[in-house]
């Protein structure tokens, strides 16, 4: 949307020249983008200005005086409504344009929608203010509201489990070390047994008669020189859980 400003540079009335420097200078100083349409050397821009300009907006001789003011093709409105939108802060809305956020007129603007809606602007914020405590309060609450006594037993609880696991874990290592003693048992048995038998004396040797030895000093003594502990064959007893 482009801003047209119609004016005479070649007027030879002051107060008109006053006007039209009033508008483009007030245009300037908010920044605003405008074309300007010249209707005292170009007859097109004066005969397209009169047309476009409402009839009830016109004085009583039909014949609208410079400045006018267009947003596009839609008539905004000549220098005394644009001096009365100034005074009101509401320039932005009487060139059909969106005011700056942050600008005055948007804060009016703002104000005015909330009213609108039916809510005072100060207890609209208040609210907000309200809601926001309210939600951070609300962990606070949640906290307060726990029980003690079933926060303990939840840390009791807690407590207990990693122990009955931990003793589970000493049962299993118990079993593996007692079934691996076992082996070692078994295993050495298996090769004690032929070698008591080669020890004991032959029926066809002619030799002194001997003691019965026992067999335990006997794998005692073989365990000894071989560097086995006896230690070993001790039976093992479980460990109190």
């Amino acid at each position: 949307m482009v801003i047209k400003v119609y004016l005479a540079t070649a007027s030879g009335s002051t107060a008109i020249k006053k006007k039209q420097q009033e508008v483009v200078g007030f245009l300037e100083a908010l920044k605003v983008d405008y074309t300007e349409f010249d209707i005292a050397t170009n007859e097109e821009n004066r005969m397209w200005m009169r047309e476009n300009v409402p009839g009830e907006k016109k004085p009583t001789n039909g014949i609208p005086l410079p400045p006018q003011i267009f947003n596009d093709q839609n008539y905004c409105g000549d220098y005394d409504t644009f001096f009365n939108a100034k005074e009101d802060n509401e320039v932005f809305s009487f060139l059909g344009l969106a005011p700056p956020a942050g600008s005055k007129e948007a804060q009016l603007a703002e104000k005015a929608l909330i009213l609108q809606n039916g809510k005072d602007p100060e207890e609209h914020h208040k609210t907000s203010a309200e809601e926001c405590n309210g939600d951070s309060a609300a962990p606070e609450d949640l906290h307060k509201t726990s029980d003690p006594g079933e926060a303990a037993e939840e840390s009791e609880e807690s407590m207990k489990e990693p122990s009955e696991k931990e003793e589970e874990v000493e049962h299993k290592v118990f079993l593996s070390v007692n079934l691996f003693h076992s082996l070692q048992i078994i295993s050495i048995f298996s090769y004690l047994i032929p070698l008591i038998s080669l020890l004991s004396p032959s029926q066809d040797e002619e030799e002194e008669p001997i003691t019965e030895v026992d067999s335990s000093c006997v794998l005692i003594q073989f365990l000894s020189t071989t560097g086995i502990h006896p230690y070993l064959f001790l039976p093992l007893s479980s460990p109190e859980l």
